[in-house]
């Protein structure tokens, strides 16, 4: 991703999108997510072909009224981690900026690869969690 489009995408993500943290499963921790609705599906075709994402259609009940909805979602973690890393020094909104810095700097920490937690890392999972949202 050049320099030009990290900036790009990081306009449309400071305007349209989110950073969070989401289950894949009930019974999961949370994993970060970046995500993007838009109505524009060329906007979001293009996005995707810069980073691996999934695009989802939302059913318009009403189509006299609203147009077609998408959703992009980028949730593998590798992607996620790319796209933020690449992303961070073109971001404008502070909130954004701040989940962006928490997730890069903490979320490997607390998350061992073999996803099984001991009583202390589970603590501090935990603890990574709430401060996210504390944002």
């Amino acid at each position: 991703m050049e320099n030009v489009e990290a900036a790009y995408l990081a306009g449309i993500i400071d305007g349209e999108g989110s950073i969070t943290l989401t289950r894949m499963h009930r019974n999961e921790f949370r994993r970060p997510c970046i995500s993007i609705a838009s109505t524009d599906l060329e906007l979001l075709s293009y996005i995707n072909s810069m980073v691996s994402s999934r695009i989802n259609y939302k059913k318009n009940y009403y189509p006299d009224k609203h147009k077609n909805s998408y959703t992009l979602t980028i949730k593998r973690k590798e992607s996620v981690m790319f796209v933020l890393s690449k992303i961070l020094p073109y971001l404008k909104i502070e909130r954004k900026i701040k989940r962006t810095k928490w997730i890069l700097n903490n979320y490997n920490i607390v998350t061992p690869r073999n996803g099984k937690y001991t009583p202390e890392m589970l603590k501090a999972k935990l603890l990574f969690e709430k401060a996210f949202f504390d944002i």
